[in-house]
Order: structure tokens, then sequence, then C-alpha cells
């Protein structure tokens, strides 16, 4: 059995090859088209059981199969998987964008919030009637046939735009090397940076050290080596990735026009007057202003503390470190040095006291002692060696939630941190279906043996991205 079309538990990532996608995408869309012909043929009133209930599951399948494929070229990346992501993308966002825009089944919904049994739903079952009107509305399902049309093509042009850009990054980040065969010119950086770049030096059969652009490489460059032009290098090549300044087939700068004259298009076909708009539908803000206004006021009050902290910094690299052009290459490796001398406190000493098992226990026993709950690791088929899997069950040893946890920066995985959803919880007639979470990361991985030590700032990061997990 094609493991994406096993839905009976954990997704079996050890057997997901870029082969399957073509047919279990095929398999389900056939399998919910169907399931949509059924539906509007069916005479009866739309009831909760005979109507929405196999409308969510069918579509619930669906996503949790694409789901696993969109997570899986987030992370392990390579040529296979990203052409067969990219072959059935389009599918996936034609059928979205058909759904939306199903008059019939929009008209259905519409009859299921307006009838009698709609007040006998519970809070839950109404949200999720309220819901789909919403997106059938902002899906186009009320615009005219030659305006649903474009909406279609809007849609899928901007799911090709979004993929490629999110490539192009990737690509350009690991393209990068800087290959360094003198240690004098990598003075200041930490014995572990350094540890981690000479092995992946090692690793391309190259003497010396390797600087990348990904985060555990670059972040300590900027922030330790007192080699300026060596910062000047890294920072230009960082801040300049997939753009007009590096290999014309991984530009960005022709798509983002094109994204935001898109998005402003599709906002008018729906009636808004800008993609902000739109966005803020689903959101607890109301208007763009409000955003504006906030953003605003902010600004008025950190202003004068920037200022101060900059002016702070210009002085202290003119004094003391004869730095009188202060530039943004500088701005990491200048604060380090002003908060080493002024408060004896440094990021280095810092990830001493934060070992990864230290830090995961310490969060853990954290949302234990707030909530009730027990988090221990388990066993799972996993996408990679360094990913762990782990359990999270209420006080009566009842298994309530799990989560992967993929916490090293690594060249098949995209930069940032970010939780996404495995399994989504929902209530079924075998019980309450448990909530499984990804929680990623690209820190730096383990060195020598010895845990991965993380930085404050890492540690914070890891603790925003698992209250997301937590909310899930």
């Amino acid at each position: 059995m094609n493991p994406l079309l096993d839905f009976s538990g954990l997704p079996r990532f050890t057997e997901i090859t870029p082969q399957q996608v073509t047919p279990a995408v095929d398999d389900l869309l056939r399998e919910n088209r169907s399931l949509i012909s059924q539906l509007l043929t069916d005479s009866a009133p739309a009831t909760w059981d005979h109507f929405v209930k196999p409308l969510e599951d069918a579509n619930e399948r669906l996503s949790r199969a694409w789901g696993q494929v969109t997570h899986l070229n987030a992370v392990m990346n390579c040529p296979e998987l990203r052409e067969s992501y990219n072959a059935n993308l389009p599918k996936i966002t034609q059928f979205h964008s058909e759904l939306a825009q199903n008059q019939g089944l929009f008209e259905k919904f519409k009859a299921r919030k307006a009838g009698s049994g709609f007040a006998h739903l519970s809070r839950a079952q109404q949200k999720i009637v309220e819901n789909e009107l919403r997106d059938f509305r902002l899906g186009g399902a009320e615009l005219p046939a030659d305006k649903k049309a474009r909406f279609v093509q809007i849609q899928e042009e901007l799911s090709r735009l979004y993929a490629r850009f999110e490539e192009n990054l990737l690509d350009a980040t690991n393209d990068f090397a800087l290959y360094i065969n003198n240690r004098d010119e990598l003075a200041g950086l930490p014995e572990d940076v350094l540890q981690v770049a000479q092995e992946a030096a090692a690793k391309d059969d190259r003497p010396g050290w390797k600087l990348t652009l990904h985060a555990p490489s670059w972040m300590p460059a900027m922030q330790y080596a007192v080699n300026r032009s060596l910062r000047e290098t890294l920072y230009r090549a960082y801040v300049t990735r997939a753009s007009e300044f590096g290999k014309p087939e991984w530009d960005n700068s022709p798509l983002i026009p094109q994204i935001l004259k898109l998005r402003q298009e599709k906002a008018g076909l729906l009636g808004f007057r800008s993609y902000a708009e739109v966005s803020l539908t689903r959101k607890m803000v109301k208007s763009p202003r409000e955003v504006l206004d906030f953003l605003a006021e902010l600004g008025a009050k950190a202003k004068p503390h920037a200022e101060r902290d900059y002016h702070e910094l210009k002085e202290f690299a003119h004094n003391e470190l004869k730095i009188d052009n202060l530039q943004a290459w500088d701005i990491a490796f200048v604060s380090e040095k002003l908060r080493t001398q002024r408060y004896a406190f440094s990021d280095q000493e810092v990830k001493q006291f934060f070992p990864e098992s230290q830090v995961l226990q310490g969060m853990f026993k954290l949302v234990e002692a707030l909530y009730g709950i027990s988090i221990t690791p388990e066993q799972a088929p996993l996408w990679h060696p360094d990913v762990r899997f782990f359990d999270i069950r209420d006080l009566g040893g009842n298994l309530i939630g799990q989560f992967y946890a993929d916490l090293y920066a690594r060249p098949s995985k995209r930069g940032g941190a970010w939780m996404d959803e495995a399994i989504a919880r929902r209530s079924k007639e075998s019980g309450i279906q448990n909530p499984v979470a990804y929680l990623n990361c690209n820190f730096s991985s383990p060195v020598g043996g010895k845990p991965a030590l993380f930085t404050h700032d890492e540690v914070i990061t890891l603790f925003h991205e698992f209250g997301h997990g937590l909310h899930h």
C-alpha cells in the first residue's frame, strides 16, 4: 500500500518516496471529486452526518497526505522530491479552487446554516460551517463565471511563484561556500564553530574551514569574527541571496512584483481594496489601518531607544575597536564586544548553560507544571536520524498529543523555524483524533560527541515554536 494513503496512524516517513506522490495525489483527488459528485446529486437535506462530515473527512485525508509531501519538501529537499512536488502542486491548487467555487456545495452549506438544525449543532460544528461559508466567499464562489476562471488562474500562478521563491532561496543559500585555509583569518570564532567548519570542509575534500550562509555558520561569524573583511563578504552574500546580484536562474527580484500584482488583482476580484484586507479576514485584527496604527505607535516608542543604542554602539566602535564607519556587518560584532566588556555577558559563555538536553528537559518541565501533562520520548518512523518524537499525556496517562522535533540545520532544509501540523485534532466515531505537530528549527548540531549548545536567542526561538505546537 502507498504509505501516503495510510491514515491509520503516524506518517510512514521511512517508506515514502518521490515516485509515490503522484499516484497518491491522483487517487485522493479522484476519490474527493467522486464524493463531491455524490453529495451534489443527493437531494436530501445537508445534514452534518451526511454532508458536512464526509466532506471534512475527505479533505482531511488529502490534507494529511499532501502535508507529508510539503513537509518533506521543506526539510529533506532533493531534486526528485522537488520535481514530484512541483508536478502535483498545480493539481492540488486547482482542486482547492474548484472546491471553493463549487456553487452546489456553497448552496448546501448556506442551507445548513439557515436550517433549523443549525442551532442544535455544537459550537465547534457551527464554527466549521461558518468558516466553510467564509472560505467559499474568499475562494471566489460568488464571482461570475469569467471572473471565477481568472481567479483560479491567479491561485495557480501564485502557488507556483511561492514555491519557486522558496526554491531559489534554498538553492542560493546552499550554493555559497567560503573556504578559508589560514586560521588567522578566522580569529575570534568559537572553537565549536571552527570544528564544524573544519568538518564541513573535510566533507568536501577540502583543507581548512568552510563557512556557509546557514544560520549555525553565518551568525557566529557575524558576531565573533575579528576579520572585518570576512564579515562584510558574508554579510553581502547573505543579504543578496536569490537576488539580481547572483545567478539569474535564482533571482527572486522579478517574482516579487508578479506576486504583489496578482495578490492585488485577487483582492480586487473579491471586492477588497488590498490583499492586506483579504489576509485579515481570518485574523483577529479588523483592518489594515489598525495594524499600521499599532506599528506606528510601536515605532514611535521604540525609535528613541534604538537611536540611543546605535549612538552607544558607534561610540564604542570608535573608541574601543577603532571602527570609525560603523556598517551593517559590524553591528553584531560590536554589540557582542560591548556586551562582554560592559556587562561581562557573552552569548558564547551563556551557551555553556544551555546544552540541548537541559533546554528540552527544562522546557518540558515548565509546561508539565503549567498544564498538568507529561512529555516522554517515543519511537516513530522519522525522515532523518537527528529527528526525535515525543508523546504528550495527561495526568491520567492518556495520550493527548504527539510531536516531532527536528532542531538542526542541514542543506536540504529551508531556513528559519516553524511549527506545522502533521495530524489535526478531530472528534471521530472512535473518539478524539490526537493532534501531531512538527517542530522545526535550524540550530547547530552536536560537535565532537558533545551535546548541542544553544544561544539564548535559540532558546527563545525553541520556546516560541513549542508554544505554537502546544496551541495545535
